[in-house]
């Protein structure tokens, strides 16, 4: 029979002091004759292992020893499993596999993990199991090592003006780690200070355990504790408060007291006064000012003024300024009174809170005196409208078109004026404002809109200043029948054979209306003869008729037809109109041919072919100077060159890199290089040109004429027969005369040729200046010779 011993023991965390370890037994197992284990009832149960948290060591700390019976015959090994183990947090807890002596190898935290749960187990050396396992439970203990925190640093919180002892005002909560199941963890709370202290230092108090404040005392004013806010510090304390084993925290609570309706608005005056021009609305008269020290721009600041006597029409209305509550009296209406005494009574949005009456400051007096100014005359009518018929003589009195003066205290006069009268139509007395006619009034006029003429008219009177209205005056005018038909249309076609078909739908235009238009009679007259003979006019409605042939040909051409038109009007009005008709020749749709047409318009054969002939002429005269434009382009690009140098084109880039067959391979204009016919355009030259010189007037030598276009092989001897001529020729370019050259600027980066000496070693010979030509013998003749002298 196995047996488990267990001795039970508080370990203590001081090393000054250790007791013996405990010593926990493997409970015994007996075996039973079928050879099942049957596990043998405790003795007692295994009690839990306490340690406590935030051991200062030495560590590795013996906790408790763990033995086996059977070690006496065997060899043991123990181990330990579990979180705290082998299991994360690995290794706080470790056991001599020997001895089974379990250690704790650091400080505990109760905050992080409050408990352990482990098992032992115990093996012989060939790994296997000789007893159970047995649970070990071990608890951390909890030590007073976390204060109280609030959760924030300050909070919010407020409660009405005027409340009663006992209000809840809010509530604060502080949270500590430590086991509150013990004094550790049971936190209390307290006031420690109030700011403001008025009206006493203790307006509100805490419950030490919940942590809700209210008001202990009556007195809360927000207009009292400026600006309304009481600010307070809470401590909170564990070990239940006690102050000198517990730890401790603080918070501050802002507690703003909020407004109520509980300072009726007052007026700053018990009268006011104002003035206002008559007739002026929507102007401010009179500002009435107001104090209310209740919380401003709110529902229990906000004034609002009301007019309880002195109009009972409503002439007057009091707005309040959204900035400054002030109420401003405007006038919405006037009649005829000089003075307004007016009384106001001022509120606000809110009703006052419980308890408070009104001041008697809320109601004021409000005079407002009405200044006379000069008002303008007025026409009661405007406009005035007034019928007759159009026709009206000039001379005829319409109506009397009179104003009102407003100004009922004021003996003024009016004067009457024409301020538009489009048609000049009428005039109005200028006293007494009777309108007359100056002119027959007519409807038909462009002046007349949808049978209305309107004039305005300007009363002015004589006060100071002088004001004016003005008034319009409407005329209805009433159609007469005063104009006659006319026809429609004025020109029209037709064939020049009988159709049944054919003819020429007629109308007529008049400019009277309903009922002094249509229908209309449309007939031919009776003279001449030939129209009824020709013609013939059928009704369609009673504002169209058809015009037709009456004869079974017609020849074609233009003919006017008279038609005479009848309105309905009473008395009816006539008109004799021509329509032009061109009788044509018709295919066989019924249309005028272009050739029917042409002759219908009057133009015979000769004339169609004269015109043809002129279009066929002006054809060819376009033609003709085309082409000769053509031709004198052609001739300008093939004329020859001269030897003007501005005018010479043949300074061009030549390439000379490269190498092609010679000068043979060139086809030269050799006629570049001719002397020009005349040099007019040479001595005629504008002014700026760098060639100065004059030409003599003496008998030009004659130069030889060669071909246009020599052939190249012979530019040798034309270079050489044209150096000849030169030579002889005393009147070819240059002249013996100044010559101006371009300036190069001063200075030269080569030395002077003036240094250098020809040789006068030995006589000189200039009898080869002989040779040279007529333009070296005056030369010859001054160095040449000198045997001779």
């Amino acid at each position: 029979l196995l047996r488990a011993h267990v001795h039970t023991h508080m370990y203590a965390p001081s090393p000054e002091f250790q007791a013996p370890p405990t010593v926990i037994m493997f409970p015994r197992q007996r075996e039973m004759s079928s050879k099942v284990l049957r596990r043998q009832k405790r003795d007692w149960v295994i009690p839990p292992i306490n340690v406590p948290e935030n051991s200062r060591g030495p560590f590795p700390q013996m906790l408790v020893s763990i033995r086996s019976d059977q070690d006496r015959n065997i060899s043991i090994r123990y181990s330990i499993t579990g979180v705290g183990a082998d299991q994360p947090p690995n290794e706080v807890f470790s056991i001599d596999p020997v001895a089974g002596k379990m250690f704790v190898t650091k400080p505990l935290d109760r905050e992080k993990r409050s408990s352990y749960h482990l098992r032992a187990h115990a093996v012989n050396m060939n790994g296997e199991r000789v007893e159970s396992p047995i649970d070990l439970y071990i608890y951390v203990i909890d030590m007073n090592d976390n204060r109280p925190e609030f959760k924030n640093q300050v909070y919010n919180g407020s409660v009405d003006e005027g409340s009663k002892p006992g209000t809840f005002v809010m509530h604060l909560a502080a949270f500590d780690n430590d086991d509150n199941t013990t004094a550790n963890g049971m936190v209390r709370y307290r006031i420690l200070s109030q700011t403001p202290h008025s009206p006493i230092p203790n307006m509100f108090t805490i419950n030490s355990e919940t942590g809700d404040i209210v008001t202990v005392a009556a007195g809360l004013d927000r207009e009292v504790s400026n600006p309304g806010n009481y600010s307070i510090i809470v401590q909170a304390t564990d070990m239940e408060g006690n102050l000198n084993f517990g730890l401790s925290n603080t918070a501050t609570a802002i507690i703003s007291v909020t407004d109520i309706n509980d300072n009726p608005p007052e007026l700053t005056s018990r009268t006011f006064s104002g003035e206002v021009p008559e007739n002026r609305v929507n102007v401010v008269v009179a500002n009435l000012t107001v104090i209310d020290r209740d919380q401003p721009h709110s529902p229990n600041w906000n004034a609002v003024y009301r007019i309880i006597s002195g109009d009972p029409i409503g002439h007057f209305t009091i707005i309040t300024d959204q900035h400054t509550n002030d109420g401003m009296v405007t006038p919405v209406d006037f009649e005829q009174n000089r003075a307004f005494m007016l009384t106001v009574v001022v509120n606000n949005q809110a009703p006052l809170a419980s308890g408070i009456q009104s001041s008697l400051q809320s109601t004021s007096g409000v005079t407002i005196s009405v200044v006379d100014i000069n008002e303008p005359p007025y026409f009661p009518t405007n406009p005035k409208s007034i019928r007759f018929e159009e026709g009206v003589p000039a001379g005829t009195s319409l109506t009397t078109f009179s104003a009102s003066d407003p100004d009922r205290f004021m003996q003024q006069s009016i004067r009457y004026s024409k301020l538009a009268d489009p048609a000049d139509w009428l005039s109005i007395n200028n006293t007494n404002g009777q309108i007359i006619t100056t002119a027959t009034l007519d409807r038909e006029s462009i002046y007349v809109k949808n049978n209305i003429y309107e004039a305005t008219f300007l009363a002015v009177d004589n006060g100071s200043p002088m004001a004016s209205g003005t008034g319009t005056l409407q005329i209805y005018l009433i159609d007469v029948n005063d104009n006659a038909p006319s026809l429609l249309p004025r020109e029209s076609q037709i064939c020049e054979r009988i159709n049944r078909n054919a003819g020429i739908n007629i109308t007529a235009a008049d400019t009277d209306t309903d009922p002094n238009v249509g229908p209309f009679v449309f007939e031919l007259p009776t003279f001449p003869a030939s129209i009824r003979r020709n013609w013939t006019v059928s009704r369609l409605n009673g504002d169209y008729a058809r015009l037709s042939l009456r004869t079974q040909y017609l020849e074609p051409g233009v003919y006017e037809v008279p038609v005479i038109v009848t309105d309905s009007g009473n008395p009816p009005l006539s008109n004799r109109s021509i329509i032009k008709v061109k009788v044509c020749p018709c295919d066989e749709n019924g249309d005028c041919t272009l050739v029917g047409a042409v002759a219908a318009a009057g133009l015979g054969t000769g004339a169609i072919i004269a015109i043809l002939i002129c279009i066929i002429i002006l054809l060819s005269m376009v033609l003709v100077f085309v082409l000769w434009m053509k031709r004198r382009e052609k001739e300008r690009q093939t004329k020859q060159l001269l030897i003007d140098p501005e005018d010479d084109v043949r300074d061009n880039i030549l390439k000379y890199d490269e190498e092609g067959g010679g000068e043979e391979d060139q086809d030269y204009d050799l006629s570049q290089l001719q002397q020009p016919d005349s040099l007019e355009h040479i001595i005629s030259k504008p002014p700026g040109v760098r060639r100065v010189d004059e030409r003599p007037i003496i008998p030009e030598s004659q130069y030889p004429i060669r071909p246009v276009v020599p052939h190249p092989g012979d530019i040798g001897d034309f270079i050489n027969e044209g150096l000849r001529a030169a030579d002889n020729d005393p009147t070819a370019p240059p002249y013996d005369s100044l010559l101006v050259f371009d300036y190069e600027g001063s200075g030269s980066t080569v030395g002077s040729v003036s240094s250098l000496n020809s040789s006068s070693t030995g006589d000189q010979d200039y009898d080869y200046l002989n040779d040279w030509g007529p333009r070296f013998k005056k030369l010859a003749d001054m160095y040449g010779g000198g045997d001779d002298e």
